[in-house]
């Protein structure tokens, strides 16, 4: 982790930026380390939270804490991972539905429904071929779940390679534990 750049406090952020956090840190009780090293792009970091909350408005929740888990998992992500891991299971999710996803075992699964295995499959494919070749396994997923959920998912799937490119380049480590336990990715 890199100690040239200085982790921001709460009071030291942009005033907007700050106010645009309130919600999230008191929720936690915490400003987490990405948000205290990018803090020093404050519009930048207000314009990847604004994408952030409204890609999530687009797409049902199913899809886009898969999505998260699975880009984290692919990248090594264990700071957005965990936090996904936790946000899944307080959104219903079950340990179990998380697991799956977290396997990258994009195949006929128990607990992924045949929508969530292709929008995993198209994941995997972005990340493994960087975007190219991965035509068909778009097309599937617009098929499944309409053009409009679709590029809302290959946007999200940028964000948290974005995020991940940080929190790695930083060495991030989680802010909180794993609800898993050791088993996690």
């Amino acid at each position: 982790m890199s100690e040239l750049i200085p982790r921001l406090s709460y009071s030291e952020l942009d005033p907007q930026l700050a106010e645009l956090l309130r919600p999230k840190v008191e929720r936690l009780k915490y400003l987490g380390e990405f948000f205290q090293c990018t803090g020093h792009q404050p519009r930048a970091l207000m314009s990847f939270y604004s994408l952030t909350e409204d890609l999530k408005e687009a797409l049902p929740d199913n899809l886009t804490e898969l999505v998260a888990l699975t880009i984290a998992a692919k990248m090594r992500n264990a700071y957005e991972r965990v936090q996904h891991e936790r946000l899944a299971i307080k959104l219903g999710f079950s340990e179990e539905w998380v697991r799956e996803i977290l396997s990258l075992e994009a195949n006929d699964r128990s607990r992924l429904s045949p929508e969530e295995l292709l929008v995993q499959r198209f994941c995997l494919a972005v990340l493994e071929r960087d975007g190219h070749e991965s035509s068909g396994e778009f097309e599937s997923v617009i098929k499944a779940i309409g053009h409009k959920d679709a590029v809302a998912v290959l946007m999200l799937i940028g964000r948290y390679v974005m995020h991940a490119l940080i929190a790695n380049c930083l060495v991030l480590k989680a802010p909180v534990r794993s609800p898993l336990g050791s088993a996690s990715c």
